[in-house]
């Protein structure tokens, strides 16, 4: 009983911890075509040049160092909340998205407000 128990316990832990590194995982993009990209179709307009996120037609999110999942990403592209415009595949590939997604986790994320000086004082 113990050794089947083990098992289980094995398997679930095993389980559990691959599946956070798939759900990051996304294919290899390039980053400085990503930019391009994001510049030339007006991502910037609504998300900033260095995806800070702003509010040209209501808030837009920050997409520095999103958290969000390659998978994640891509779908907010192809079916957008809000005014987003969709990005089907006969407009934007999949390899488009990916160097887009490889762009916007080059960029440094949000800082600690503790790290900057004049917040300080």
């Amino acid at each position: 009983m113990s050794r089947a128990l083990s098992l289980l316990a094995g398997a679930a832990l095993g389980c559990a911890l691959a599946l956070p590194a798939a759900a990051q995982d996304a294919p290899k993009g390039d980053a400085a075509n990503g930019k391009k990209i994001y510049l030339a179709d007006g991502c910037y307009f609504c998300h900033g040049r260095v995806g800070q996120g702003g509010a040209y037609n209501g808030p837009a999110p920050v997409l520095a160092k999103t958290e969000m999942p390659f998978e994640g990403f891509k779908g907010q592209l192809r079916q957008p909340a809000q005014d987003m415009p969709a990005y089907s595949e006969a407009v934007m590939s999949d390899q488009q998205i990916a160097d887009i997604y490889a762009f916007v986790q080059s960029l440094p994320g949000r800082r600690d407000p503790k790290s900057i000086a004049i917040l300080n004082n």
